[in-house]
């Protein structure tokens, strides 16, 4: 538990909230009322079954597919970029991104621009959290808001539309901008064993499952129940692939936030400044403590659910931390070896891209609100 404590910054920050307010509202019976347990089992649900599609190799294969006949650079780069913006949709930003960058590192070795596979990258991480945002479970903090305010799925989708759609055109023009354009050869992937068509059914028929809970049709402990009962039986190992830290993340962020509604004076001065401005609130405080815990503490204070799905969607812009997913990418690309090229800072690079992209967005919200 300690090193995880270590490798996850926000996983200690919520730690050390939680046990701090804990001191200052003792623990009582209310602090069970904290723990929003359907959001906890539709985030473990979700990243089982995304586990188990990963083990089986199914987006290996459908992506290998998709690039097999494509030997332009910009063109590999921007059908990249494309599919992380439609597969965060539907699979979280973060196991995108797990799953798509070291696919396209090792696609793009043959290139000899550093510079491109830089930007790449960095395109690859905004599309994924821009994506991420037009679906309620397309990232941890859309699901927590989506399930606490009882949204509606249409009255969501049409929200984030506009801003989903301008997205997708301003990553399009980036990779136009910033990647070179060249001709390149890629290996083909070894061949992996035949995919079961019969788990892949199985682990689509449990992804509806899970999507039954996020609108409300059916109860979170059935499908949980299910999950875990098929899944011990047919892949075990897909219980690794889970982002355990994230839950208990969650748990701390939810005891924090318990905790400080039940300060009055806290709660009058916060409820005071998101009150005034929840979008640009919410924006702020993601660039700081990241996207999902400023979604956790500013529910507390708000009804204004439409504000807070625009502001922490868009506060995933900005800060390598504004939306830890994308550390992941970082991670990958700090670990390649050092070019002897001139190349760019990855650091200042991303940072200046997402403020380019958060101007613009933010400059959409204000002319349709």
């Amino acid at each position: 538990m300690l090193e995880r404590f270590k490798k996850d910054p926000v996983l200690f920050i919520s730690g050390i909230l939680a046990i701090v307010s804990c001191f200052i509202v003792h623990p009582d019976m209310e602090y069970i009322g904290y723990i929003d347990f359907r959001v906890l089992a539709i985030l473990f649900c979700m990243m089982l079954v995304v586990s188990e599609l990963v083990i089986l190799g199914v987006f290996d294969t459908l992506t290998n597919k998709l690039l097999s006949k494509v030997h332009s650079s910009r063109l590999v780069s921007l059908i990249l970029v494309w599919l992380a913006f439609f597969l965060g949709m539907i699979l979280t930003n973060d196991v995108t991104l797990v799953t798509l960058v070291p696919f396209a590192i090792a696609l793009m070795k043959t290139f000899e621009d550093r510079k491109t596979l830089t930007f790449t990258l960095i395109l690859m991480t905004v599309a994924t959290n821009l994506g991420s945002m037009q679906t309620p479970i397309g990232n941890p903090q859309n699901i927590f808001l989506f399930t606490h305010y009882s949204m509606e799925i249409g009255h969501f989708t049409l929200l984030m539309l506009p801003f989903s759609l301008c997205s997708l055109a301003l990553v399009t023009v980036a990779v136009f901008a910033l990647c070179k354009d060249m001709k390149i050869t890629h290996e083909q992937p070894a061949k992996k064993n035949r995919i079961s068509a019969v788990k892949v059914t199985i682990c689509i028929a449990l992804f509806v499952l899970s999507l039954l809970v996020v609108l409300r049709v059916l109860h979170f402990l059935i499908a949980l129940g299910v999950l875990i009962a098929v899944m011990l039986i047919m892949d075990r190992k897909a219980f690794k692939g889970v982002d355990y830290t994230l839950l208990i993340t969650f748990v701390f962020f939810f005891v924090f936030v318990g905790n400080i509604g039940r300060i009055d004076m806290v709660y009058t001065w916060v409820s005071g400044i998101v009150g005034r401005s929840p979008v640009l609130t919410a924006i702020a405080a993601s660039q700081v403590i990241s996207n999902v815990p400023a979604a956790l503490l500013l529910s507390a204070f708000t009804q204004n659910a439409d504000a807070l799905v625009i502001g922490t969607n868009l506060g995933g812009l900005g800060t390598l931390i504004a939306s830890m997913a994308s550390l992941i990418t970082y991670k990958f690309h700090a670990a390649l070896p050092r070019s002897k090229e001139k190349s760019v800072s990855y650091i200042g690079a991303f940072t200046v891209v997402n403020l380019v992209f958060l101007a613009v967005l933010m400059g959409l919200y204000f002319i349709i609100r």
